[in-house]
């Protein structure tokens, strides 16, 4: 149970390192075994189940910190080491998965981002889920999300503290928006709770992150990563761009989905919000944020390009499990998803239907 604080309980571990990690913080901070950090040997560090969940485990002690957890373990030196050797795995695979982009004139960044977010090719989620979906593949998309759209906007607000100037004004314009602007109702993350509790999906944070699996959790740690060394701040703010630039379109079809599948405007308000307001923040992002930091910082243009091709090849990794999974009749998480937990409000339409094994 979270608690008061809306801190997730610890997850179930996937591994030796992840259940030596979690039996760690379930006592007081303490130094974990030398040899642990070269016990991740797992061979893709991106599909690595106990990597990506050690990693998890790890980054959410600088975020709410988890239930029952003492707070002194977020800089336990052994802890870290630990984090530090997933980190370097993980960082590597990143890096090999996006390529190796080349440093642009400052004047060039906009265009530069707009080529790469304009040449992918590769499968459409929201193109399926609207021309096909069931409402229980969309349920499994909400709870692959939910990972990061309960905690919306907080992984790049560690750009902050690490900007100046304009960059720095133009990012605070595009957090503000995703929190609503002070107002909770109006928060991104508070529109999508609505989306899960109209769904009969389980709204606590962390409830659900022992049934996404592997690349799920690598698409919120890469963000992670980023926000927390400023080596890869312009990273960070190139993930953002990205991910403003390319979520207008899907989130529109993802409403329309959700529509078709018998979804209210409560339901699909938090999909609709950012087809608008994802247009607006596109331009910022691109011009004012990244285009500002590499009129400060010329040489980071190299590292907002790598944010930005990491947030398509994750993204292509992603879909690409979902779709791979739901073509052959099976789930795409982990565990199969409980009945709903509460009769959700009522939908007009074909009603939802709770998530399965069988019934994708």
């Amino acid at each position: 149970m979270s608690d008061s604080s809306g801190r997730a309980p610890l997850p179930e571990p996937r591994g030796p390192v992840s259940a030596t990690v979690r039996d760690a913080l379930r006592q007081a901070p303490h130094d974990l075994p030398p040899g642990l950090p070269a016990a991740l040997a797992g061979t893709d560090p991106l599909t690595d189940e106990d990597l990506q969940l050690t990693l998890f485990l790890c980054y959410e002690l600088h975020y709410r910190g988890w239930h029952g957890v003492d707070d002194g373990w977020e800089w336990q030196p052994s802890l870290l080491a630990v984090r530090a050797e997933a980190e370097r795995r993980f960082e590597a695979a990143l890096r090999d998965l996006a390529g190796s982009p080349s440093p642009v004139a400052p004047e060039q960044l906009p265009a530069a981002l707009r080529r790469l977010t304009e040449t992918g090719g590769g499968p459409s989620l929201g193109g399926f889920l609207k021309r096909q979906g069931t409402s229980a593949q969309f349920r499994e998309l909400v709870v692959h999300r939910s990972i990061y759209h309960l905690r919306e906007a907080d992984p790049h607000s560690w750009g902050l503290p690490r900007l100046g100037g304009p960059p720095k004004a133009a990012l605070v314009e595009i957090q503000m928006d995703e929190y609503g602007n002070g107002q909770l109702h109006r928060m991104h993350a508070e529109l999508f709770r609505t989306t899960m509790s109209s769904l009969g999906l389980d709204t606590r944070y962390g409830a659900h992150l022992d049934a996404v699996p592997a690349v799920t959790l690598a698409t919120n740690n890469a963000m992670s990563l980023f926000g927390l060394h400023r080596r890869l701040r312009g990273a960070l703010l190139g993930h953002l761009a990205a991910f403003e630039m390319t979520s207008s379109l899907p989130n529109r079809r993802y409403g329309d989905a959700l529509r078709r599948l018998g979804g209210d405007e409560a339901a699909t308000r938090f999909f609709d919000e950012h087809v608008e307001a994802d247009a607006v923040h596109e331009q910022i992002a691109v011009h004012d944020l990244c285009g500002g930091l590499a009129r400060q910082e010329p040489a980071l243009t190299a590292d907002v390009l790598l944010g930005a091709a990491t947030v398509l090849a994750l993204d292509d990794l992603f879909t690409r499990h979902l779709l791979d999974a739901w073509t052959v009749g099976r789930t795409s998480l982990r565990t199969p998803e409980p009945e709903p937990v509460a009769a959700p409000a009522p939908l007009p339409g074909r009603p939802l239907a709770p998530v399965t094994a069988g019934s994708v």
